[in-house]
C-alpha cells in the first residue's frame, strides 16, 4: 500500500472511530424507562423521582424557613420572605390589585415556587434535568391555572354571560362576529393552557439538551478524541458553564412568566365584561 493510500485509510478510520464514539443523545436519555414499580399504575422513572425529590425539598425549605418565624427575619426565613414578597408585590398586587391579589396569592405563590424548584434540578449535578422538561407537570400546572381563571369568571358573571363576554367583541359589525367569535374562543379557552404548557416544557427541554451537548462534547474531547482535538475541550467546557449561568436565569424567568400569566388570565376573567 502506498503512503498516500495509507494516510487516506488512517483518516477514514479516524473519522469512523469519532463517529462511533460521539453520538447525539437518544430519547431514552430524556425519557428513561421505569425504575420503580414497573408494570404497575404507580411506576416511577428517573424524572418522576426527581419531581418527587424537588417537591420534598420545596416543602422542607418552607417548613424550615417558617417553623419559628422572627419579626426581623434572617437566614433561610429571610430568603423565603424575599421570594414571597416578590410574588406578592411584583405579580399579585401589580396585576390584580391589593385586594384581589391577596385572595389569589396562595395559588400564584404555589405555582411560582413549584415551577422554580422543579426547574432548578436541571442544573444540579447528578440530577441534570428539570422534570418540567416533560409535558406532564407543565400540563398539570396549566390545567390548575385554566380552572382558576375560568372559575373566577364563571363565579362573577355566570357561565353564559362569562362565555359571551369572553368571546364576543363589542362594537364591531355583526358580520365580523362569524370570524371573531371562533378566534376569541380558541385564543381564550384553548391557546392559553396550550401555550402555558408548551412554553415551560420547551424551554426546559431545550436547556437540558444544550447542557448535555456541551458537557458531552467536553468529555469526548478530553477522554476519547485524538490528541490534537483535546484543545477544544476548554472551549466546550466554558460554553457549558456559561450556558449553565444562562439556564439559571431561564429557570427564574419561566417561574415568573408562568405565575405572571396566571395572574393576568385571572384578571382578564374578572373583568371579562369590560373589554
Amino acid at each position: 500500500m502506498t503512503v498516500p493510500a495509507a494516510r487516506t485509510r488512517e483518516r477514514t478510520l479516524s473519522v469512523t472511530t469519532l463517529a462511533a464514539e460521539f453520538h447525539a443523545p437518544s430519547l431514552t436519555d430524556f425519557f428513561p424507562p421505569a425504575v420503580l414499580f414497573e408494570g404497575t399504575p404507580f411506576e416511577l422513572d428517573r424524572l418522576m423521582l426527581i419531581r418527587i425529590l424537588m417537591t420534598a425539598v420545596l416543602c422542607v425549605v418552607m417548613v424550615l424557613a417558617f417553623r419559628s418565624p422572627r419579626i426581623v427575619p434572617r437566614g433561610l426565613q429571610n430568603v423565603a420572605e424575599i421570594g414571597l414578597v416578590f410574588v406578592k408585590e411584583q405579580i399579585c398586587d401589580e396585576v390584580l390589585g391589593k385586594e384581589t391579589g391577596r385572595k389569589f396569592f396562595p395559588l400564584i405563590a404555589t405555582i411560582f415556587f413549584t415551577v422554580l424548584f422543579l426547574n432548578f434540578s436541571g442544573v444540579v449535578p447528578g440530577l441534570n434535568i428539570s422534570s418540567n422538561a416533560r409535558i406532564g407537570m407543565p400540563l398539570v400546572l396549566a390545567v390548575i391555572a385554566y380552572l382558576a381563571f375560568n372559575y373566577v369568571g364563571i363565579r362573577k358573571y355566570g357561565f353564559f354571560n362569562y362565555m359571551r363576554s369572553s368571546i364576543v367583541v363589542p362594537n364591531v359589525p355583526p358580520a365580523l362576529h362569524v370570524l371573531l367569535i371562533p378566534i376569541e374562543f380558541v385564543s381564550t379557552f384553548i391557546l392559553r393552557p396550550f401555550t402555558l404548557t408548551v412554553r415551560l416544557m420547551a424551554n426546559m427541554l431545550a436547556g437540558h439538551i444544550m447542557l448535555v451537548l456541551f458537557f458531552s462534547a467536553t468529555w469526548f474531547f478530553l477522554f476519547d478524541a485524538t490528541a490534537w482535538m483535546k484543545v477544544f475541550s476548554p472551549f466546550s467546557l466554558l460554553a457549558g458553564l456559561g450556558f449553565t449561568l444562562f439556564e439559571l436565569l431561564v429557570i427564574f424567568l419561566q417561574a415568573y412568566v408562568f405565575a405572571l400569566l396566571t395572574a393576568v388570565y385571572i384578571g382578564l376573567a374578572q373583568h371579562a365584561a369590560d373589554h
